[in-house]
């Protein structure tokens, strides 16, 4: 069994800072691309950054500026560096992570997800 076990998030006011950790454990080989999405009320769930396989990071032109994604590929975690946060900010993020669970077979895990909002 696979789990992502996200902590962080919380509330924070319009400029402030805040840190989401996600740490991946179970039965699984490797970790090919793994990041942090989120849902914003009323809206699709959307990329905020990821760490592919090879080290490349992808970020949401939003926080491109903002948010640092790091990744500990000898502990299965990533990290979301959030910085000078701004209301629009505020969702559920959502730690993502795919997983070779078999040589041959890939599978796509999630977090529970954890609330980050943002006030004035």
């Amino acid at each position: 069994q696979v789990q992502l076990v996200e902590s962080g998030g919380g509330s924070v006011q319009t400029g402030g800072s805040l840190t989401l950790s996600c740490a991946a454990s179970g039965n699984f080989l490797t970790i090919n691309d793994m990041g942090w999405y989120r849902k914003l009320q009323g809206k699709e769930r959307e990329l905020v950054a990821v760490v592919r396989t090879g080290g490349r990071k992808d970020y949401n032109e939003a926080v491109k500026d903002r948010f640092t994604v790091f990744r500990d590929n000898a502990r299965d975690t990533v990290t979301l560096q959030m910085n000078n946060l701004k209301e629009e900010d505020t969702a559920v993020y959502y730690c993502n992570a795919a997983l070779n669970v078999q040589l041959t077979m890939q599978r796509d895990y999630w977090g529970q997800g954890t609330q980050v909002t943002v006030s004035a």
